[in-house]
């Protein structure tokens, strides 16, 4: 199965404008990344009851909410390090990112719902297929039936930095990749990670990519 291009329908190009808002910085913990209060509503839009979600936020911003996946959204969770070669990928030559978040060593990539039941698949086909998904580390895909924790709207506690956003949601339809485009990610993702061991140790320091500066 060949992989799909950035010319493919599921890719929608960044203009040069969009990559240079791009914030950078060097430590996960500093310029914290705030949803916005569309972006809130989305996000309580998955729940069973996304008024009292909304409320809890009113009187705790800094609480992080479990919310189940399937309907809004489904999420993509991936090793830290990995994740962000993943963003790297998205970013520098893909169509961007839909909202991610850092919990607990992993990145959470929000994509469209049924990504989660498709992904495995494609990545299952191009091992199969030619062996180009080999460094690409287990993915946790989160469907319907599945929940994950979304971090608080606002940073803060002792938590923060463990659990946080790194491109904030900030509309209340974003745009979410799909199941083919987070494959093209992966294996490039892959492809970079044996680059950076070949040349020089991989670098731990951590990019935010906060989509809110971009529009």
């Amino acid at each position: 199965m060949p992989l799909p291009s950035p010319d493919c329908p599921g890719f929608r190009q960044l203009s040069g404008t969009e990559r240079a808002r791009r914030v950078d910085v060097d430590d996960m913990s500093s310029s914290p990344c705030q949803i916005t209060h569309d972006g809130a509503t989305w996000l309580a839009s998955a729940g069973t009851y996304p008024r009292s979600t909304l409320a809890l936020w009113e009187e705790r911003p800094d609480a992080p909410v479990v919310l189940p996946c399937g309907s809004a959204f489904d999420v993509v969770s991936a090793p830290a390090l990995f994740g962000r070669r993943m963003l790297d990928r998205l970013w520098e030559e893909g169509p961007g990112s839909g909202p991610v978040a850092v919990f607990r060593g992993r990145m959470l990539m929000f994509a469209a719902p049924g990504t989660a039941q498709r992904l495995p698949w494609l990545l299952e086909w191009e091992e199969w297929g030619g062996g180009r998904t080999a460094g690409v580390p287990p993915l946790l895909c989160h469907g319907t039936g599945d929940a994950v924790t979304v971090p608080a709207p606002a940073p803060g506690g002792t938590e923060s930095a463990a659990s946080r956003w790194l491109v904030a949601p900030d509309t209340r339809h974003p745009w979410l990749p799909g199941p083919e485009v987070l494959l093209w990610a992966a294996v490039r993702a892959a492809r970079a990670a044996v680059r950076i061991s070949i040349s020089h140790p991989a670098d731990q320091d951590a990019k935010v990519y906060d989509v809110s500066r971009r529009r």
